[in-house]
């Protein structure tokens, strides 16, 4: 079993990834996105969105990180594909999953699952620009309005020369709301010989259980239930051996929001913090009875230093 940290869009940027990383369970993360449109992109563009490169690809704790590719034209993917390859991530993923509308209106992301031959095309053309060692994955979810095209378009990818498929177990229309399709992805699975990844609604490791055991993939990929539950990962691989533990501790969960806060403040992203940790207790809520009474409080305030300063107080009361 592995378990990889999703890429999700201006949430688990490398700080995220960092945090996460460090409470265990993960064999993998995927940054989020990097959009190629006509151009061959210089390397700052890469660093920014995955410093991890200047650390051989990997987070402080040495899980590996994948760069994510999203756009619609082969050729500057394959360009693009090859220069994320030779700064140094591990292979790379391509994006055809990402439901936002304006990702979907400019042709990228999920909008083309509607055209099985684009994603043929695409990785193709990725795959004979990477060299062999390098893995080309690919992120789908089960199609855009329907699942007509769900079995073609997995069959399409495996030929073009996809190593890995991750499904996200929803269409585009489906967004968010519950469930996920999971036996959906034991289809995918029968009609392509290649890995596929399970994704969508694991929020608990009984989730993940009943994820493998509908899915029938070993490997998984938690995005907004790692984020609600920090400790996700490594509750799952201790459950997975036999064993038990327990969700992280809420005082913990506090002292690990003040760590975050002194990595974003101090970070090139301090300017976003206020959106960034009011996001982050938008899905610690879901688990935990006392993000959702803090939050309450949290929403209304916009600088830095009072934000801080109310988690501190929170954690000193549980003192």
């Amino acid at each position: 079993m592995r378990i990889v940290l999703a890429p999700m869009e201006g949430v688990v940027d490398h700080l995220m990834r960092d945090m996460l990383t460090r409470i265990g369970g993960f064999d993998l993360c995927v940054t989020e996105f990097v959009r190629v449109v006509d151009m061959k992109l210089p390397r700052r563009v890469f660093y920014r969105l995955c410093p991890e490169l200047g650390q051989g690809g990997k987070t402080p704790s040495g899980v590996p990180v994948k760069i994510q590719l999203l756009g619609q034209d082969p050729n500057w993917l394959a360009e693009n594909a090859l220069k994320a390859v030779e700064l140094g991530s591990p292979g790379v993923d391509l994006n055809f999953g990402c439901p936002a509308k304006m990702v979907n209106k400019n042709k990228g992301g999920a909008v083309l699952l509607k055209e099985t031959d684009t994603l043929y095309q695409i990785v193709k053309t990725v795959r004979a620009a990477v060299p062999a060692a390098f893995p080309v994955t690919a992120k789908i979810r089960l199609g855009f309005d329907d699942t007509s095209l769900t079995l073609d378009n997995a069959r399409a990818l495996y030929e073009a020369g996809a190593t890995e498929l991750t499904v996200h177990a929803r269409t585009k229309a489906d967004g968010y709301r519950p469930p996920a399709y999971w036996p959906w992805i034991e289809k995918i699975r029968a009609v392509v010989p290649i890995n596929v990844i399970a994704n969508g609604e694991i929020w608990t490791p009984a989730d993940a259980a009943l994820c493998q055991q509908q899915s029938g993939s070993a490997d998984i990929m938690l995005g907004r239930g790692a984020l609600a539950r920090p400790s996700l990962a490594k509750e799952i691989v201790a459950a997975r051996s036999g064993t038990a533990e327990q969700a992280m501790p809420w005082p913990e969960v506090l002292e690990l929001l003040l760590q975050y806060s002194d990595y974003e403040i101090a970070g090139d992203k301090g300017l976003y913090y206020s959106n960034r940790i009011k996001q982050w207790f938008s899905y610690l809520k879901l688990q935990y009875p006392e993000a959702d009474m803090l939050f309450s409080e949290l929403r209304l305030q916009r600088k830095a230093e009072e934000i801080v300063r109310t988690l501190q107080q929170a954690l000193r009361q549980l003192n």
